[in-house]
């Protein structure tokens, strides 16, 4: 089973922190509080898509065709994660006064 990385706290529902960082070859460790990378607070599904883009060198056309899906189906799916970018933005900015 594969493990998602959680960004949402689940009894507040506030955004999550990581706290430490541990390399498993040499056990060096790193702590701190440290915010997640924004991609972060997207679905599996979303960073998959994001990766097909990149890979299309942000064609649609192509990703259309890749995903068997219409043109404007496509378009409408790289809207919808750009508004949830762009209000996760928002909430960063709301949370601690910069991103």
């Amino acid at each position: 089973m594969k493990r998602i990385l959680p960004h949402i706290c689940p009894s507040c529902s506030s955004g999550l922190n990581v706290k430490s960082l541990v390399c498993e070859k040499c056990q060096t460790e790193v702590h701190g509080n440290f915010s997640l990378p924004l991609l972060a607070s997207l679905t599996e599904q979303e960073q998959e898509f994001i990766i097909s883009f990149v890979k299309s060198s942000g064609s649609l056309k192509v990703m259309a065709q890749q995903l068997g899906l219409s043109y404007p189906t496509v378009r409408n799916l790289l809207d919808d994660i750009i508004s949830k970018i762009k209000l996760n933005e928002n909430n960063l900015v709301d949370e601690k006064g910069i991103i």
